[in-house]
């Protein structure tokens, strides 16, 4: 019940391995098929094998959902089905997920603590969301990536697979590129520039110019408070919560 294409033939190598339970395997790996984690793929530093969840499905329709118990718009997917799907994957490692608006935020933190593993299992929810009693028996955790709505789980999975990918050991080209990124430091990240230095009689900051690595160090870490101060004042504060706590910081 396992479905394949050219880009999962990694699976068989070492490496991070992605098991996504979806009703549309046809969607992957989809944009983590290009670029950095495209690369990876094709280098088996991960791979991504889909189960089609109607596979699993016990009548001749082939149901995957029913209509939710007390009344309601919408459908329900069935606990059977789905918890049949994550039994044929039991031998599979990592964490098991399940895409929802309600889970837990993605941050640089959990995909960190996500990439230490050998893999994570996917459950993409569609309709109104899955069966509680899966959730419950299955002990999935449930993982959101914004205060919005998705047709599906599958768009949010491969965002978060993204954001795990770049992580695993030899997907960067420069692995102290990441860690100076936006979140790893707890701030958001500093302007960029590149040339020309004048372009549209805008000129790009002298400090850059000045070859001094020390203090254009500061510049940026001021640059990246501020910002943060300014466009995301929660993470400001956690970021003051932090300091304090490790060193005594207030600023």
């Amino acid at each position: 019940m396992t479905t394949k294409d050219a880009s999962q033939e990694s699976a068989d190598k070492a490496g991070f391995q992605a098991t996504i339970l979806t009703l549309f395997p046809e969607m992957f790996p989809g944009t983590l098929g290009h670029s950095i984690a495209g690369r990876a793929l094709e280098k088996g530093l991960w791979s991504c094998t889909t189960h089609q969840i109607r596979d699993y499905a016990l009548d001749k329709h082939k149901s995957v959902d029913d209509a939710p118990l007390g009344g309601g718009h919408g459908l329900v997917m069935k606990p059977d089905v789905v918890s049949a799907a994550l039994d044929d994957v039991s031998s599979a490692p990592g964490k098991r997920l399940y895409m929802s608006p309600r889970g837990k935020p993605l941050t640089q933190e959990l995909a960190r603590s996500l990439s230490d593993d050998d893999g994570v299992v996917i459950v993409c929810g569609r309709y109104e969301g899955l069966d509680q009693r899966v959730i419950d028996h299955h002990q999935l955790i449930e993982v959101s990536v914004g205060d919005y709505i998705l047709s599906g789980g599958e768009l949010a999975a491969q965002i978060l697979l993204d954001s795990v990918i770049r992580l695993l050991p030899g997907v960067m080209g420069k692995e102290i590129g990441h860690l100076q990124e936006s979140f790893e430091t707890g701030l958001l990240e500093h302007d960029h520039y590149t040339q020309p230095r004048v372009w549209n009689k805008m000129a790009a900051p002298e400090i850059l110019a000045s070859g001094h690595h020390q203090k254009i160090a500061a510049w940026r870490d001021e640059q990246a408070k501020e910002l943060t101060k300014e466009r995301r004042p929660d993470l400001w504060e956690r970021f003051l919560a932090k300091n304090v706590e490790n060193n005594g910081e207030s600023s």
